[in-house]
């Protein structure tokens, strides 16, 4: 501690008390306003009940509520939402290689299939457009085509 904090400390008054924990407000009127918003819809987690406290005291012309208030008065009285539980890791190893149950049976997985639309402009005439679409990503026909 430095000397400069000791002598504020020590120069005091007897009366004097932390403001962060001495901090003793009414949430009464907060509670009600929170119970009101959860009795619409109870799934609401401590952000959205906030986030609506907050809409509706702009509208109000009343100073906002800090998230964290709402956090401690739900918490204090239950009303935060249970945890999801958590997802158990799967017991199979992932490992790289592809499993089937007998020997010499087929696999198959899903792919992307990509359509794709050539165009090429005749830059001599400046007319025509012309325009390929490739079904099956067979792009060695479809540009002979479009050289035609």
């Amino acid at each position: 501690m430095s000397r400069a904090q000791l002598h504020v400390i020590l120069r005091r008054t007897d009366d004097w008390m932390d403001g962060r924990r001495s901090r003793h407000t009414d949430d009464t009127d907060v509670l009600l306003r929170i119970h009101h918003v959860i009795g619409e819809l109870p799934t609401y987690g401590y952000r959205r009940v906030w986030a609506l406290l907050r809409r509706q005291a702009e509208l109000d012309g009343m100073p906002a509520i800090n998230a964290k208030r709402v956090y401690r008065i739900m918490r204090q009285n239950a009303l935060l939402l249970e945890r999801k539980p958590a997802v158990p890791p799967s017991k199979r190893a992932h490992t790289g290689r592809v499993a089937v149950k007998e020997s010499n049976q087929r696999w198959c997985s899903d792919g992307f299939e990509f359509c794709c639309v050539i165009t090429e402009r005749d830059c001599v005439s400046r007319s025509r457009w012309t325009a390929v679409i490739v079904r099956h990503c067979t792009l060695g026909g479809d540009y002979r085509r479009l050289q035609q």
